[in-house]
């Protein structure tokens, strides 16, 4: 067995789902390197191919164009995996963590600068309910036109899980998946130490509130850290509570640490959407976690220095 020293560290950087991404790993040689990082690579591609919102060819534009209409689709089992995870999440977090609710970005323009119109809103929120949906499983459908699902909150964290065992599939022990800051640990870097990974500051762009050591695990957060505007002295994030249309106002960013990324991620997110309640709700929850209110005070539990 060829000893963890001969182990060559590469890096690759690469762009996907909106976001900058990158893998580092240690491999017998560059050859294995590249290849299993092209692997990896399309993968991540594959999937936003298949859950982009900004694609017309893909398969969640075509469920899309079934829910705008009424209807059903049958789905396949990847498809179903999402679907079921993002059903146990909408429960789990009382109707709050909601796929459907993607549709009140057509309110909320980010990139306008100016509050909508509170007609708009209770119009959207009118096609807004996963329970408004019927899902039996392969089976999706859509009892209410107009409405639409968003995998947004869900499947860039499923990637970094995928990846990551993609990886350890293809023999690699020691690495790291970043994808727009979403992470998996691999395992730790050859010598055996832990990875340093920096939680950057909402609200300060190049400050780094914690920085935190894993040799494995996962490192999800949610936040208003590009997509927000300012008016009259109060911010307005992309964060949006399903129930009420408006963005959230009392955390600023969340980060969870977490065996699975996609279980960090949604529960980062979760955390948001309960406002007050989610420090608690968080505390109660068990996993390592930070967050910074928008008054930018911070709690949660210390991370450790391994996980």
């Amino acid at each position: 067995m060829m000893k963890s020293k001969q182990l060559g560290f590469f890096h690759y950087g690469f762009q996907a789902m909106g976001s900058p991404c990158d893998i580092q790993l240690f491999a017998k040689t560059s050859a294995e390197g590249k290849l299993i990082a092209d692997l990896v690579i399309a993968d991540v591609h594959r999937l936003e191919a298949l859950y982009s919102r900004y694609r017309d060819d893909s398969f969640l534009s075509t469920i899309n164009r079934v829910a705008s209409v009424g209807g059903a689709i049958t789905v396949d089992p990847e498809t179903a995996g999402l679907l079921n995870y993002a059903s146990i999440c909408y429960e789990q977090s009382d109707g709050l963590f909601d796929i459907t609710s993607g549709i009140l970005r057509r309110a909320w323009r980010f990139d306008l600068g100016s509050l909508p119109d509170s007609m708009l809103i209770q119009s959207l929120l009118d096609r807004v309910g996963w329970h408004k949906l019927r899902w039996n499983s392969p089976v999706l459908e859509f009892t209410i036109p107009g409405m639409e699902i968003d995998f947004g909150g869900v499947v860039k964290e499923y990637a970094v899980d995928r990846v990551a065992a993609l990886c350890w599939e293809a023999g690699i022990r020691q690495g790291v998946v970043n994808l727009g800051g979403d992470i998996k640990v691999i395992g730790p870097r050859a010598d055996g130490s832990a990875w340093r990974i920096g939680i950057r500051h909402p609200r300060q762009k190049n400050d780094v509130i914690q920085t935190i050591l894993l040799r494995e695990g996962a490192l999800a957060s949610s936040g208003d850290y590009e997509r927000c505007f300012e008016v009259d002295g109060v911010k307005y994030g992309h964060v949006l509570n399903p129930k009420t249309g408006w963005p959230v106002r009392y955390l600023a960013a969340v980060s969870v640490v977490g065996d699975f990324c996609v279980v960090a991620g949604s529960a980062s997110t979760i955390a948001m959407l309960k406002e007050e309640q989610g420090p608690s709700w968080l505390e109660n929850l068990g996993l390592p976690h930070l967050w910074v209110s928008v008054k930018n005070d911070m709690g949660g539990t210390l991370f450790p220095e391994t996980k």
